[in-house]
């Protein structure tokens, strides 16, 4: 063999071998990267081992072995998910994430996997006992940063006080130690941190407002968003998210059905 041919040969091999090893977007050797905020158990969190746990983690994995990709999560904070997912730091937001009208002009939304709901932590012995109840100019309202509940206080209740924080312990214990009147969080929080401070608190579960949480994509990757989509219908079909419910939530699923609440999975 020439030179010159043993040269064009080597070029193409690795060409080839280059290529081979990242993989197309949705498929191949390249991994599935997916954005959680690591701080909202059962569904995101850190095990005892400190590795990612929860049932937005189980549910990535059953993604990634679905589209035959290795897993990557990346921990990320809830204000800087949707930024990352629009750089391309990650091929996917699987966070508890509420689909909304202006989330929808961001990124690209799978199907629906859960419906949720707003609603309030309060005080004990307060007087409130739904969102009716409160009023601008007389409550102050917990509210964690880019969440729903921060949306819908800030549009909805206009006069409200509201106390904005990063972190949702934060907003439970404003409530706990009389900073603020109520705390506008999603049905699975509250109830938790009901739980957690079962004296000082009372959960009002029943919802203000229904939502739906999603996977979020990148708009344009109607392949990706077709696959995951058929996923969801597949995981929904053969029980799956019954069987993560049991795992991660069954006393939160026992309490939901004899308070008349409804569970939250599709």
């Amino acid at each position: 063999m020439s030179k010159l041919m043993a040269c064009v040969f080597a070029l193409v091999s690795a060409l080839f071998l280059a290529a081979c090893g990242n993989g197309s977007e949705d498929g191949g050797t390249k991994p599935f990267v997916v954005g959680m905020e690591l701080a909202y158990p059962p569904f995101e969190m850190r095990g005892p081992d400190n590795r990612p746990d929860g049932i937005s983690v189980r549910l990535a994995e059953d993604l990634a072995e679905y589209l035959g990709r290795p897993l990557e999560i990346r921990d990320i904070e809830w204000d800087g998910i949707i930024p990352s997912l629009q750089s391309g730091k990650i091929d996917a937001i699987i966070s508890s994430m509420t689909r909304t009208p202006e989330r929808d002009k961001a990124i690209a939304f799978s199907d629906g996997y859960v419906t949720n709901g707003l609603c309030l932590l309060v005080r004990e012995d307060s007087e409130i006992q739904s969102a009716a109840d409160l009023k601008p100019g007389e409550h102050k309202v917990a509210v964690k940063l880019a969440t729903t509940g921060h949306q819908w206080a800030r549009s909805e209740m206009p006069g409200l006080q509201l106390v904005v924080l990063s972190d949702a312990a934060s907003c439970a214990l404003e409530v706990v130690q009389g900073k603020a009147d109520a705390f506008v969080y999603d049905q699975i929080s509250i109830y938790q941190y009901w739980k957690k401070f079962e004296g000082e608190t009372r959960p009002i579960l029943d919802p203000i407002r229904e939502e739906t949480w999603a996977i979020g994509l990148r708009w344009g990757n109607e392949e990706l968003l077709s696959r995951i989509n058929s996923c969801l219908a597949e995981l929904r079909e053969a029980g799956r998210f019954d069987e993560l419910a049991e795992r991660y939530m069954a006393e939160e699923k026992r309490t939901f059905e004899a308070m008349g609440v409804p569970f939250i999975f599709h």
